[in-house]
């Protein structure tokens, strides 16, 4: 694809200094660019870098005001990351199929909307039901009775297992489960375990991205249910019957255990644990890392630590907790003081 500065501004409805006939081909690091390519800066630590970068288009503020002369062209906008998002999607390779393969394995009660792509070796089962415009890629699994809501995009190897629901408009990456076993036992007198039969589904509600690798357990009875908007990064887990509200972000390698109930717009940072039948409030934020234990009951908390506590209660531990150790000196010096002093008094006084 190749677009010109005017082309791109007018995408972007912003306003261009310099070159409107320049052509660009791709996006591209500032640090790392090359002649050709449109960049942004948003970010005022790499201000240096426009003055020496060589891609064609910058992408900046509005109100920047630049210290030195520059080559690229550059295009003026409200939001730069605003900006720079859409034009990624711009220029993303094509996601989308549009034709079926024969090498596809399809049920013949399946149900298909229009314009749907389905990839080689794709496997579709019994009473599965796909909406408009929907891409499912190569060696995709279709479980008995899975929907799959319009515009939705299924990339390679994703296991979607039987009478789970997929919203509009979502994207699952590679090689993500839904809908496997939760991990429930029962202990036995001998020692051993009862498997306990999860015969509930997954419900993943439209607009939410699944990253690769990620596993929804499906719940025992009823539903583990994803809401509108949920971004969930690679390699991340949630157990049984687990809830996770609206627009919450959750990055790589997170584990929610099962029937955890986590509130609308809460932000969790990588390698996050939680325990099991927790209750996490909306508006929360938890540091990577943390390990959540109880409950967060109140709206807009932001915690950290392990198990976590209130974060700026945890910046200021820390700063103590690394200077245990001049501190436990600082005490054994007193503590030789006061016993040198006692003795000179006792001494004294004999």
């Amino acid at each position: 694809m190749q677009k010109t500065a005017l082309e791109l501004a007018t995408f972007l409805d912003g306003s261009i200094e310099g070159r409107p006939d320049v052509v660009v081909f791709a996006p591209s690091k500032i640090e790392e660019a090359q002649e050709g390519t449109i960049t942004f800066l948003a970010n005022a630590k790499y201000e240096d870098f426009l003055y020496t970068t060589r891609a064609s288009v910058v992408i900046v503020d509005r109100e920047f005001v630049p210290k030195q002369t520059i080559n690229p062209t550059l295009i003026r906008v409200d939001d730069v990351y605003a900006a720079i998002a859409k034009i990624l999607a711009e220029f993303a390779p094509v996601s989308t199929i549009r034709d079926i393969s024969p090498h596809a394995v399809i049920a013949d009660d399946v149900s298909l909307g229009q314009h749907v792509g389905i990839g080689a070796f794709a496997s579709i089962h019994q009473g599965v039901r796909i909406g408009n415009n929907c891409s499912i890629h190569d060696q995709v699994y279709l479980g008995k009775d899975v929907s799959i809501g319009e515009g939705t995009i299924i990339y390679p190897g994703v296991r979607i297992l039987a009478n789970c629901k997929i919203g509009n408009f979502c994207i699952i990456h590679s090689n993500a489960v839904i809908g496997s076993d939760g991990f429930g036992y029962a202990p036995k007198a001998d020692g051993s375990y009862q498997k306990i039969t999860h015969v509930g589904n997954v419900i993943i509600e439209d607009h939410v991205e699944i990253g690769a690798n990620t596993t929804i357990d499906r719940s025992t009875m009823g539903s583990t249910i994803i809401r509108k908007g949920v971004k969930l990064d690679n390699l991340v887990q949630l157990g049984h019957n687990t809830e996770v509200g609206k627009n919450t972000v959750i990055a790589a390698q997170t584990g929610v255990a099962g029937s955890t109930k986590i509130g609308a717009s809460v932000r969790i940072g990588g390698q996050v644990g939680f325990s099991g039948h927790l209750k996490i409030a909306d508006d929360t934020e938890i540091q990577a890392q943390s390990g959540i234990a109880h409950s967060i009951t109140e709206k807009g908390q932001r915690v950290f630590g392990s198990p976590a506590i209130n974060y700026n209660t945890y910046i200021k531990s820390y700063f103590i907790f690394k200077k245990l150790p001049e501190l436990y000196r600082t005490i054994y010096r007193l503590e030789k003081e006061i016993a040198a002093l006692k003795e000179k008094n006792e001494t004294k006084n004999d």
